[in-house]
């Protein structure tokens, strides 16, 4: 058997009637299902802090604090832990009909804290149909047909990383300036001598250095979460977070890491990377630049293991399965929907007879 533990082995038990408790979203404390009795959930132990990622590196600590049994879906390939009283027919991440039971992960990751649920499943589904309503060039009826299927609320493993960064970097600094020439041109038949002005650019060389200061950079640890889906996910308050209690996590779903900490780092680092050329670009100054090259030194890296609340979910419209996903703190959604073809086409054409417009008058005007 595994070593991992699921919150609904432990004794979770209402003071009043005796029945089970489950972490309730919209009250942030402990709720009976049967009287409505609430009670606050017991404080983690530990403290929200950094680890160094090269100590990281030699070990993590392990287990959940509670009995789980572990699945793996053989289409995507995501960990899942589920109550050990319920057998899984569809996974939550990819819908596949078959889950299967594997004990091959015998040390699942102890995630150190947690940003605890505070969207329910009603404001969750609201949170949907608003976003429905604000897409544009989608059809008109998606929002009346679009039909939620199983919405899941799942803690969701995630690393965060810190890092200090000193970019340098090279470029050739571009300034612009126009000269005057004579072209002749054919008007009404006969040539005509008129004047443009041409661009030119002078180039000289540039270079400089910056520091900057990265702070929770987030990377899903999940291999079953969209990873088009994830990396759109921009409203977690990381400062929110509370120390790892099991809870927190009664009544709903966790997966394991299956991102380790050096291949988290790699996803991290990639995106730093990206807003370290867009930053170096910037700093180069004049009206345009070529052959940039820089190279990025880190200090002091840190990071945390975490969870954060996520409603996994899919639509049906028109036969066809749409996913999207609900930040379980913010009420934040992304996910994707059909387009309609007939608005695209409106919009196109619009578009390209505002642009015949323009060069019409630019051409009016000229002459």
């Amino acid at each position: 058997m595994t070593a991992e533990q699921d919150v609904q082995a432990r004794s979770f038990k209402c003071d009043s009637c005796g029945a089970q408790l489950a972490f309730d979203a919209a009250s942030g404390k402990l709720k009976c299902g049967h009287c409505g009795a609430t009670t606050d959930v017991a404080a983690g132990q530990g403290q929200v802090v950094e680890h160094d990622y090269f100590a990281g590196l030699d070990g993590q600590p392990h287990g959940l604090g509670v009995t789980v049994r572990v699945h793996r879906c053989n289409e995507c390939g995501a960990h899942v832990s589920f109550p050990e009283r319920i057998t899984a027919t569809t996974c939550t991440f990819c819908g596949s009909p078959h889950v299967l039971e594997q004990d091959e992960n015998q040390n699942a990751l102890r995630p150190e804290s947690l940003l605890p649920f505070a969207v329910d499943r009603r404001a969750a589904n609201d949170a949907f149909a608003r976003w429905l309503r604000g897409l544009w060039f989608r059809p008109n009826d998606l929002r009346h047909l679009a039909r939620v299927e199983e919405l899941a609320g799942v803690y969701v493993p995630f690393w965060s990383y810190d890092a200090d960064v000193i970019a340098r970097w090279r470029a050739d600094r571009g300034y612009h300036y126009y000269t005057e020439e004579e072209y002749t041109t054919q008007e009404n038949g006969q040539e005509v001598r008129k004047q443009r002005r041409i661009q030119h650019t002078r180039w000289e060389p540039a270079w400089g250095r910056r520091h900057d200061s990265y702070d929770d950079v987030l990377v899903c640890a999940s291999r079953g979460l969209p990873a088009d889906l994830a990396s759109h996910l921009k409203t977690f308050d990381t400062h929110r977070l509370v120390p790892y209690a099991p809870g927190y996590l009664a009544g709903w779903r966790a997966e394991e890491y299956a991102v380790s900490l050096r291949e988290g780092w790699s996803e991290a680092r990639e995106h730093i990377e990206r807003q370290e050329q867009s930053r170096c670009a910037r700093d180069v100054g004049g009206d345009t630049h070529r052959n940039l090259s820089y190279d990025c030194e880190y200090r002091r890296i840190t990071y945390k293991h975490l969870l954060l609340p996520l409603w996994l979910a899919a639509y049906r419209y028109r036969g066809k399965v749409y996913r999207f996903l609900v930040n379980g703190q913010t009420g934040e959604v992304v996910g994707k929907a059909p387009w309609s073809v007939a608005k695209l086409s409106l919009f196109i054409g619009l578009m390209a007879a505002l642009v015949a417009l323009i060069v019409a008058l630019a051409l009016l005007l000229r002459n």
